[in-house]
């Protein structure tokens, strides 16, 4: 069975810094990482527009539900070791609607926010994890 899959905006250095962070966290190659550019998408997620893949990460379950923003968060933090607390925290009642807004305050200010904090730097810096590509190549429709 496919991993659960992660879509995100690879024209974005913010979300692809996050992304390569994702890999490091993912011991158990539970996501794979696929590019909003990437063809497999249309298959993935055909109801998904580029302007919705634009705006958040979207993750595609093995059972075909799709989690966007801070619910794609939550649903990727339950299934990594070290981000659990962060989902338990997300799962409390009302702090996921506040969550969403927040995410939705970062991806509309996520071009300054990665010249800010020069994700494109750190993230030429911060090495690919051992098989981050064949992870990303894995997801067959």
């Amino acid at each position: 069975m496919n991993p659960n899959t992660v879509l995100y905006d690879d024209e974005c250095s913010f979300c692809t810094f996050q992304m390569k962070l994702l890999s490091w966290l993912d011991w158990g190659n539970r996501f794979a990482l696929v590019p909003a550019s990437d063809k497999r998408v249309e298959v993935l997620a055909p109801q998904l527009t580029a302007q919705q893949l634009n705006e958040a990460i979207h993750c595609v379950t093995q059972t075909g539900d799709i989690h966007r923003g801070a619910r794609a968060i939550r649903f990727i933090s339950l299934r990594l070791p070290l981000l659990v607390p962060l989902a338990f925290f997300l799962w409390l009642p009302g702090v996921i609607l506040v969550a969403e807004r927040v995410y939705a305050l970062i991806s509309r200010n996520r071009q300054f926010i990665s010249r800010l904090f020069g994700c494109k730097g750190a993230c030429a810096l911060m090495p690919d994890r051992a098989g981050i590509g064949s992870k990303s190549t894995d997801v067959k429709p």
